[in-house]
């Protein structure tokens, strides 16, 4: 059976596909004006995670991603999301050769910002959790935002997903250097946002938090991110940096990572370090650049 049929029209083609070591697929999609995106699989112990693009590059441009350097090509429709989706998970029915697949996590966390894109990433997730839908739940769709303020001022029109802020840093000046639109949208401004979110039982907001050696690595850098996160219910996901060629930023070792895991610790705030999947074919965050089209 194959789980696209409805959305037929809209379903992108898998024009390229890289396997990691990890287990972790990194495929290339085609929509019906050529435009092109990538979207990443990655597997976990009782399921599967799919990241998915809500547009064609990022107009963001923030400087570690390899996504915002390229800039910005379109947004995607709700209907292109849901079938990057359905896509995705039929690659997974076909590779595992099984029926009984549980349905994927998703994480807005590819190409673009879901917030920029607000009104087609809003009507997707409300295909993705109808029961006329995917019939997914509100918990299993996590959204990443750098905060972009139109989008995050609507946020509570949207269902009860889970909420990722990429904050990175602490300290505003440091934050702006890594994202431009800090200058137009303060942290201070975005904090006053995230304190509206409603959240529901067990739910926490998530601080992403790129790790970056001899950057943003500091005992200051961690004061000033366990001041900011000890205000909420949250969680900080430390996220080491994944070198792209051409950055002169330097990913942190294990030493590195652990000393600053445990500099938030002590300080009381919950911490998890993400682990990076897919790596070795430039699936890992920052390093998608579907938008860039074959000539």
């Amino acid at each position: 059976m194959n789980i696209t049929h409805d959305f037929f029209s809209y379903s992108p083609e898998i024009v390229d596909e890289q396997r990691s070591a990890d287990g972790t697929v990194k495929l290339l999609l085609e929509f019906q004006d050529g435009e092109r995106i990538e979207s990443v699989i990655m597997p976990f112990h009782r399921r599967y995670t799919i990241c998915l693009s809500t547009q064609a590059g990022c107009a963001m441009r923030c400087v570690f991603c390899r996504t915002g350097i390229q800039g910005f090509n379109r947004n995607l429709t709700a209907e292109e999301i849901v079938t990057q989706y359905l896509t995705c998970y039929q690659y997974i029915i076909d590779l595992e050769q099984k029926k009984n697949i549980a349905k994927p996590n998703i994480v807005f966390m590819g190409e673009g910002e879901p917030l920029h894109n607000f009104d087609n990433v809003k009507r997707a997730c409300s295909i993705l959790l109808s029961p006329d839908g995917v019939c997914l739940g509100p918990r299993q769709i996590t959204l990443s935002t750098v905060g972009y303020l139109p989008g995050l001022k609507r946020f509570s029109e949207m269902p009860p997903i889970n909420f990722a802020l990429s904050l990175h840093s602490a300290i505003p000046e440091k934050r702006a250097m890594l994202i431009p639109l800090e200058n137009k949208f303060s942290l201070d401004t975005i904090l006053l946002q995230i304190n509206k979110i409603p959240l529901m039982k067990n739910q926490y907001i998530n601080f992403e938090y790129l790790l970056i050696a001899d950057f943003n690595d500091s005992a200051e850098d961690a004061n000033a991110l366990s001041r900011l996160v000890g205000q909420y219910r949250a969680i900080v996901n430390i996220i080491p940096y994944n070198s792209i060629p051409g950055l002169s930023f330097k990913s942190p070792d294990e030493s590195g990572i652990s000393s600053f895991k445990k500099l938030l610790v002590e300080r009381g705030i919950r911490t998890m370090v993400r682990i990076s999947k897919g790596r070795d074919i430039q699936a890992a965050c920052g390093q998608l650049k579907g938008a860039i089209k074959c000539l």
